[in-house]
């Protein structure tokens, strides 16, 4: 591991790079799993809004429980360091998550 610091993203504006130069470490790892999971939340919104564009689906999967609809897609949420499946989906504005199961089946 270096001793310098890291060289922040060219893209990263400079007043944000500042800001976190200011903080704590163990503030910096609290925003760093904040930016994760918003990351990971923007994006699985991203794909929920692209597969609501698509007005054909295919086949029902044979796990799809009765009350989710085919629309829904698999996402993996971390809860307490483990990991679950959930179906999620959009309901208008809402996007709605139905617990499936642990992503380790031996948790």
């Amino acid at each position: 591991m270096s001793y310098e610091p890291p060289m922040p993203p060219a893209e990263l504006p400079t007043d944000i790079v500042n800001t976190l130069n200011e903080y704590s470490p163990d503030r910096l790892q609290h925003i760093a799993r904040y930016a994760g999971e918003l990351a990971e939340h923007k994006a699985r919104e991203a794909r929920l809004e692209a597969k609501s564009d698509d007005d054909e689906i295919d086949e029902r999967p044979d796990d799809l429980p009765d009350d989710v609809p085919s629309k829904a897609t698999i996402t993996i949420k971390e809860i307490n360091d483990n990991r679950y499946y959930y179906w999620q989906w959009r309901e208008g504005e809402t996007v709605t998550s139905k617990y499936k199961g642990p992503v380790n089946p031996d948790e």
